[in-house]
């Protein structure tokens, strides 16, 4: 997986937009998604797999749960893959990992964490063209008959209602892209959409012939409160990442602590480096 360091803000910027101009039609574009992450030494692993490595068989039975005891607020949803989507954004363990189409948000992930400020942070790019090319081929059919590069609730209902589904297209493990319907405003304003392995107990950036797929961005801990600071300055933050008051509460606590102090003694504007 190929690294890039970057020292200042304008390095980040050029990270994230070098190459994304399409000749075709003239337009700034690409097809990658990115997940921003407060410490660089953590993998690519989905909640269900940090909470029960111990028994992933547990998946079923969480599930189950969430769709009985919050059924006030379920009872609309008739899609699986929404109801798992909402069980994902709410803090419930689940094969799904988070990802963004703005580079900026995975940013904001990746250094809203105050606590982490000592160590590098990473977003992680992919590119879904070419994570494409690894699906089988019903799937990859699909996503050419309706010319797109991410799944939509719609296709993901065409393919089934569960888990079960996936594994009947392929007895290889295999990773794919949706997003969801924007039940709440945060899946909105976070840009966001989810990754999905059709067997949770192999990360995506693990199957074959992904390792060309990915990069990663570094942030080093040495300039993580500037990108931080810079990222407020443009309405990146809790208040529109959280919507709501744990959002304003949030980003209030982190706006008046002391932060300089702490990490920029000795202090050089690092833009000028």
């Amino acid at each position: 997986m190929q690294d890039i360091i970057i020292h200042n803000w304008d390095e980040l910027q050029s990270a994230i937009f070098d190459g994304v101009w399409d000749p075709e039609i003239l337009r700034y574009r690409d097809n990658c998604v990115y997940r921003g992450m407060s410490d660089c030494s953590w993998n690519l692993l989905p909640s269900l797999n940090r909470a029960c490595a111990h028994d992933m068989t547990l998946e079923h039975q969480m599930l189950r749960s969430f769709r009985k005891y919050g059924y006030a607020d379920l009872k609309q949803v008739s899609s699986f893959w929404q109801m798992l989507a909402m069980a994902q954004q709410f803090g419930l363990p689940t094969r799904l990992l988070d990802w963004t189409y703005s580079p900026l948000v995975a940013a904001h992930f990746a250094t809203e964490d105050q606590e982490s400020f000592d160590r590098d942070g990473v977003i992680f790019c992919v590119h879904t063209d070419k994570m494409n090319l690894q699906l089988p081929a019903p799937l990859a059919d699909m996503l050419n008959a309706e010319r797109g590069h991410i799944f939509t609730m719609e296709m993901m209902d065409r393919i089934g209602d569960g888990f079960d589904a996936l594994e009947a297209i392929s007895s290889q493990p295999f990773a794919l892209f949706f997003e969801p319907a924007s039940a709440v405003n945060r899946i909105a304003n976070q840009y966001a959409l989810f990754s999905l392995c059709s067997d949770p107990r192999v990360a995506i950036n693990h199957l074959p012939g992904a390792e060309n797929c990915f990069r990663r961005i570094i942030i080093p801990a040495a300039v993580k409160l500037e990108i931080r600071d810079k990222l407020d300055y443009i309405n990146i933050s809790e208040r529109m990442i959280y919507p709501g008051l744990d959002g304003i509460c949030k980003w209030i606590t982190r706006r008046y602590a002391a932060l300089g102090p702490k990490y920029h003694q000795g202090h050089k504007d690092h833009s000028e480096i």
